[in-house]
């Protein structure tokens, strides 16, 4: 997902972190904030960039980033358009032109990439990513190539739909689609035909849903309605999925904020945002379907966010906080090869992980 529901979710962070002068192309230092955390650094580019998501090669990233050609925000700082870059900051290009742009991810080809923009609704309000009571309507997916020619629009409804992600066989995209304030994960063709809802609820609010190795399910969090604006953090739940909507399984049993799950190449484990609790501190933890013990990832007093694994297993990126609050939000990248989470150690989804929910979806 984007930095939806940031503001109204998050009562405060805290403001120190290091920011490394690196020219793109040469090597980032290491950034340790804490003895516990592994070595990590950021990506030296020059726009903000929260909510990246790695591409085949384990290189590439895609994010939606700052640039004064988007359509200005509700508050009138500069809007997000979609750009490509690798790891080391040595390439950079956009990918989209015009509107506002959040959510992208890769095709496993690394031909062709899927992305959430307003470019042919920019005459709509522009509502408010941060708002879920005033998302973006019109919103819309779109495919492309990597230099963002033959772009092909997948969605024609003015709803919002965003939080979008590929299956890993390229068959299938994930998303999510509010329709009259009730957000519920839908699935289609990778050509954007046989659409499709996979939940349906209105006590539940689902999203940032992706895919599983398996191709078949799909890892996404839930907040209940009735906790959005009357407890700080938002309680959120992470769950499993059919793509055919069979089988919802909870996996965090907590009260807390368990957000933005993104499975781990082996299958079993996944990378998410926690609030650490009585600060309120958002850090990265690595969970495990199975039920084993999860593991913190981030010990920094920033704001730390969206993560992902890379394919190969070997690296995380994530967003974190550079200015106070969550301004100057970056892509850091963590050597998480110690993990042990990569393909090699694959282990196929076992449907008796979790606890089923008595709840049709």
């Amino acid at each position: 997902m984007n930095l939806s529901r940031l503001a109204s979710l998050l009562i405060g962070v805290s403001t120190l972190v290091w920011v490394y002068p690196v020219a793109a192309g040469e090597k980032p230092p290491t950034s340790m904030p804490d003895t516990q955390e592994l070595p990590s650094y950021m990506v030296p580019i020059d726009p903000d960039a929260a909510e990246a998501y790695w591409a085949p090669d384990s290189k590439h990233l895609i994010a939606q980033t700052r640039d004064p050609d988007a359509v200005p925000t509700a508050r009138g700082t500069s809007g997000a358009l979609t750009y490509i870059f690798t790891d080391d900051g040595s390439e950079i290009w956009r990918v989209n032109d015009r509107g506002q742009d959040a959510c992208s991810y890769f095709f496993p080809d690394q031909k062709k990439v899927v992305w959430t923009s307003t470019r042919d609704n920019i005459d709509m309000p522009v509502g408010n990513w941060s708002d879920t009571d005033n998302y973006p309507q019109g919103a819309e997916l779109y495919s492309s190539d990597l230099d963002g020619k033959n772009v092909k629009r997948l969605t024609n409804n003015k709803y919002y739909e965003a939080e979008v992600s590929v299956s890993p066989d390229g068959e299938w995209i994930t998303f999510g689609r509010q329709i009259d304030g009730n957000m519920d994960i839908w699935v289609m063709r990778s050509d954007g035909t046989e659409e499709r809802r996979v939940t349906n609820t209105k006590d539940w609010q689902e999203g940032a849903p992706f895919f599983m190795q398996d191709n078949e399910h799909i890892i996404f969090r839930g907040w209940r309605a009735e906790d959005y604006g009357t407890v700080t953090p938002t309680p959120m739940t992470i769950f499993t999925i059919n793509k055919d909507g069979s089988d919802w399984r909870r996996h965090t049993f907590d009260r807390g904020m368990n957000w933005h799950p993104h499975p781990a190449p082996d299958g079993r484990h996944y990378v998410y945002v926690k609030a650490v609790m009585p600060e309120n501190n958002w850090e990265i933890y690595l969970g495990d379907l199975a039920g084993g013990e999860h593991r913190r990832l981030t010990y920094s007093d920033k704001l730390d966010i969206l993560a992902s694994i890379s394919p190969d297993g070997k690296k995380m990126n994530w967003g974190r906080a550079t200015g106070e609050g969550f301004t100057g939000i970056r892509t850091f990248i963590m050597d998480v090869t110690s993990l042990d989470v990569g393909p090699e150690n694959y282990t196929p989804f076992d449907p008796t992980w979790g606890e089923p929910m008595p709840d049709s979806p």
